[in-house]
């Protein structure tokens, strides 16, 4: 689990994160959604620990994650992976020496253990014929399915996924959120993704949070949302459905 307790997160003056308390659960795969703007992104990276909050607390667990110091932090995100909006895979290493990277930052392991784990890794993401092929060479789908074997390499009990699905087609964003689907509940992880996909929503939202101008407005399940009477929700969710059918008719 990952508690967060009275964030408050700005910016030059200007709030961002106003006062957001809110818990979510291993095991499930946790939404964060909103407009542009919003503070969604932020608090994704308040949360992995990429922005120090003003006040408030992240916990990890049982772990005060905000009153760490620099080295205990470390030990910490050892137990997080995450997947990056473009991939972020290095475009001069292959797509084995790319998953493989945290074993080689983070463990003494034999050369041979972590072979195996690289190979097991894609295995799991269904890419058993790729370990010598550079990004170049792979497609949108490929190279998020990359990132995710990359982030689940160290077998993290904490994962984050920032915009997972962007720039993919509509039936290969449905393969990308089955998988991190699969392998949250598979491995009992708590993952929290950042998103403005509805499918998204409706496919694997398992808790959803709605930050409407840095503020938390609204929390509740895919089944919850359609029947939610919360005007603002209500918009951005008319409004993503109404941009997802006119990129349909475009394409």
């Amino acid at each position: 689990m990952i508690r967060a307790e009275h964030i408050c997160k700005s910016f030059e003056g200007r709030t961002v994160l106003d006062d957001i308390s809110v818990a979510f659960d291993a095991g499930k795969t946790n939404l964060i959604i909103g407009r542009s703007g919003s503070g969604k992104t932020v608090l994704l990276k308040c949360l992995v620990g990429l922005h120090a909050v003003d006040s408030g607390e992240i916990h990890y667990d049982d772990i005060c994650y905000t009153s760490l110091g620099f080295k205990e932090r470390k030990a910490v995100r050892k137990n997080i992976g995450m997947i990056f909006q473009g991939g972020a895979l290095l475009d001069s290493s292959t797509v084995a020496e790319n998953v493989r990277l945290p074993l080689d930052l983070f463990t003494e392991q034999s050369e041979a253990e972590k072979r195996e784990r690289v190979e097991f890794c894609l295995h799991r993401v269904r890419l058993e014929d790729a370990d010598d092929l550079y990004p170049s060479e792979l497609s949108g789908g490929m190279i998020k399915r990359v990132a995710i074997a990359r982030a689940i390499v160290m077998n993290p009990r904490y994962l984050f996924c920032d915009e997972p699905n962007s720039g993919l087609d509509p039936q290969t964003s449905v393969v990308i959120d089955n998988l991190i689907h699969e392998i949250t509940e598979e491995y009992n992880i708590t993952t929290i993704i950042n998103t403005h996909d509805m499918n998204s929503v409706m496919e694997i939202g398992q808790k959803i949070v709605y930050i409407h101008e840095g503020r938390k407005w609204w929390e509740g399940t895919k089944e919850e949302i359609l029947h939610a009477d919360n005007r603002e929700l209500n918009d951005f969710v008319f409004a993503s459905a109404m941009a997802k059918r006119a990129k349909r008719a475009i394409e």
